[in-house]
């Protein structure tokens, strides 16, 4: 998936409204599940927790469906920059439904919400080209490690914003009366470097199976930014093991190592399927 992989001549399908009620019913449930999820208020705790179980597994069918081709009458796999974004942002949730049973994450389940809203409907609008073979058997396990560093450095960014947000609340301010809820300093911390960890350790599987396998290899954008994003947080997690790295200068090295994956490629899928609208190669 991070890696460009020789593929067969693939159709490119975004840019409309799927016509097959397979996909359209669980997205349609999906966006209705976040959107109450969004809206509803913090007393309603068990229906908050309803509403996002019931976002969560819409959307899941949502992804099945729309990458197996099942809704298009093609019995193919398909894929492309929306249901990338889509799968990302649906491993997030998985995290934020694990660790919320466990730790205060104050904040978080509007913006999942929201984000919910933006994937489930961009992936039903683009629902990316189809991918009738590929000519590595390893590809697949490729894809799916790079899905898999895309969940784990989201959940990374996630944790980042609550740190970045924690810290603020902590600073001296006039009239501050109350301590700041949700998880402590040091747990937040320790939490977003636990996610880079496990995301780097993926990633570097993901490109080291893409090098091996692909024929042939190229240095495109796709391999540029995805390296880049691997020596941002190598660099990361070496800073941090020797100089102790954190707050602000950590968190901005997770936002910009975020940043070039997602360019890799979601960014150049958006730009040649929605705005060029060509089949990648």
């Amino acid at each position: 998936m991070i890696l460009s992989l020789a593929t067969a001549a693939t159709t490119t399908v975004a840019g409309a409204f799927p016509s097959g009620w397979l996909l359209g019913l669980p997205s349609v449930l999906a966006l209705a599940a976040y959107a109450a999820t969004a809206l509803l208020p913090e007393r309603l705790a068990d229906a908050l927790r309803a509403a996002l179980l019931g976002a969560f597994v819409a959307h899941a069918v949502a992804i099945v469906v729309d990458i197996s081709g099942l809704s298009s009458g093609v019995e193919v796999a398909r894929f492309g920059f929306a249901p990338a974004l889509s799968m990302t942002v649906w491993l997030v949730l998985a995290v934020y439904l694990v660790e919320s049973r466990f730790l205060p994450l104050p904040g978080a389940r509007r913006v999942l919400a929201l984000l919910g809203i933006v994937v489930v409907a961009l992936a039903w609008i683009f629902p990316g080209e189809v991918r009738p073979q590929v000519d590595s058997r390893w590809a697949p396990l490729h894809w799916a490690l790079g899905i898999a560093s895309y969940g784990l450095f989201g959940a990374a960014v996630l944790h980042a914003v609550m740190l970045n947000r924690a810290e603020r609340q902590m600073r001296p301010s006039a009239g501050a009366t109350a301590a700041p809820k949700g998880m402590p300093l040091l747990q937040l911390e320790r939490m977003t470097f636990r996610f880079v960890g496990a995301g780097f350790v993926v990633l570097s599987a993901a490109l080291v199976l893409g090098a091996w396998f692909a024929h042939p290899w190229r240095w495109d954008h796709k391999a540029v930014f995805s390296v880049l994003g691997w020596l941002v947080f190598a660099g990361l997690l070496a800073g941090r093991r020797a100089f102790g790295w954190r707050g602000p200068v950590a968190t901005r090295g997770v936002y910009v190592g975020a940043g070039l994956l997602l360019l890799a490629y979601v960014g150049s899928r958006f730009v040649l399927e929605v705005l060029l609208h060509r089949a990648p190669a």
